[in-house]
């Protein structure tokens, strides 16, 4: 029969010499036998034995009550278990669902840290500048879109956010480069799309509302002046390629 010493059974096991030495003075778990010289050596009966007690402890249980379940004459070691295997697979779904809350909890704190701030979203814009854009965005497409607009912007992070603008600075000066071809043209209306499927970053932007906006980019000289900084003339070039868009689009539609 295979034997364990004290160190063995505590390195098996995974408690310390010190406890088994206590559990054997309290006789919760007594030895198979002890040598000549008074070692204490461990058999299989007593490696279940310490199992038991180690799934009771688990289970929050005191040593004495741990004690007196199995010096009960009525103990029977597969019901014990099939008791911890229940025991634990109710501990087991209350651990779960405590993670996903933690994991949930986690991503708020997360989401709400890296949350933009109004200064962040409008970079590059004095206070007052930013007070009339927003104003006139109210005005022109009401107080509903420009909070959802905003909302969209906080929810990307601030790395998202980066990530957007970089991305339209991609589509603006891929729109200047195309500049030399026709609006209609289709390498033109692909990169048109692009812009359209951009601007539904912020909002829900209708096939005419995206024809409103081509209008102001050139009625509007900030938006002109914008746009210009890319390539002169750029402005009126993408209004154009936006008439061509919408209207073709529309006749898909019908």
């Amino acid at each position: 029969m295979t034997s364990y010493s004290v160190k063995q059974l505590s390195k098996l096991a995974g408690v310390s010499v010190r406890t088994l030495h206590h559990y054997d003075r309290i006789g919760l778990l007594k030895p198979a036998f002890r040598s000549e010289k008074g070692y204490r050596y461990y058999g299989r009966t007593e490696l279940l034995t310490l199992q038991q007690i180690l799934f009771y402890k688990e289970l929050d249980f005191p040593l004495k009550e741990i004690a007196a379940i199995m010096n009960d004459t009525s103990f029977d070691l597969l019901t014990a278990l099939e008791f911890h295997k229940q025991e634990l697979k109710k501990r087991s779904d209350r651990l779960e669902k405590l993670l996903a809350t933690i994991d949930k909890t986690i991503v708020e704190l997360k989401n709400k840290n890296e949350m933009m701030t109004d200064k962040e979203i409008y970079e590059g814009f004095s206070e007052e500048e930013v007070r009339a854009m927003k104003q006139e965005v109210a005005e022109r497409w009401g107080e509903e879109q420009l909070t959802e607009s905003e909302e969209r912007i906080r929810k990307l992070g601030k790395d998202g956010w980066k990530d957007t603008k970089e991305k339209g600075e991609e589509i603006n000066q891929l729109l200047a480069d195309l500049m030399d071809l026709q609006p209609s043209d289709e390498r033109v209306q692909k990169a048109i799309a692009l812009h359209h499927q951009y601007m539904n970053t912020f909002y829900e932007v209708s096939k005419e509302g995206y024809r409103g906006l081509g209008k102001m980019y050139v009625e509007d000289a900030r938006f002109t002046a914008y746009y210009e900084k890319y390539r002169k003339g750029l402005a009126m070039f993408i209004h154009q390629a936006i008439e061509v868009y919408a209207d073709s689009e529309i006749k898909m539609g019908e």
